[in-house]
């Protein structure tokens, strides 16, 4: 069997995986906030968030780096001298930190300390569609 195929299966799967509750959970924060003052319903939200940033989220995103790194060392560290390695990899700096920023809006969401709108999570979930659109362009194309 090829490994680096293998190993690049692995990282598309992992990487679907992470962007889909990288998409789905700031919709669930939505939902939360519009029902704040319902505490059966922000309870259900709570346990739903917990377990997609947990359960899913976090070990999609380690996953995703541990499958890219073992394909960036299977293509030679030279690879890092082509722009388009460079910005995906920018890119994917970025989602992460965003990760992180979910999990702390989780977190004051179930501290009852959060402070931002449903409004600003629509705007956010944008965020990781357009990262999306960028590094898949990156990817298939190497264009610089």
């Amino acid at each position: 069997m090829n490994s680096y195929l293998l190993f690049k299966s692995l990282h598309l799967i992992a990487v679907v995986s992470w962007m889909a509750g990288l998409l789905y959970l700031p919709r669930i924060f939505v939902y939360h906030v519009e029902n704040k003052e319902k505490k059966s319903i922000t309870e259900v939200f709570e346990v739903m968030e917990k377990r997609l940033f947990y359960y899913i989220m976090r070990p999609a995103m380690i996953l995703t780096w541990v499958f890219g790194l073992i394909l960036i060392h299977l293509n030679g560290i030279e690879i890092f001298s082509q722009l388009w390695m460079q910005i995906k990899i920018v890119m994917v700096i970025i989602l992460s930190a965003y990760n992180d920023y979910l999990g702390r809006c989780l977190v004051n969401l179930k501290n009852s300390t959060n402070t931002k709108s449903a409004k600003f999570f629509r705007i956010i979930n944008e965020i990781p569609t357009l990262i999306l659109i960028i590094v898949v362009f990156l990817a298939i194309f190497k264009p610089i």
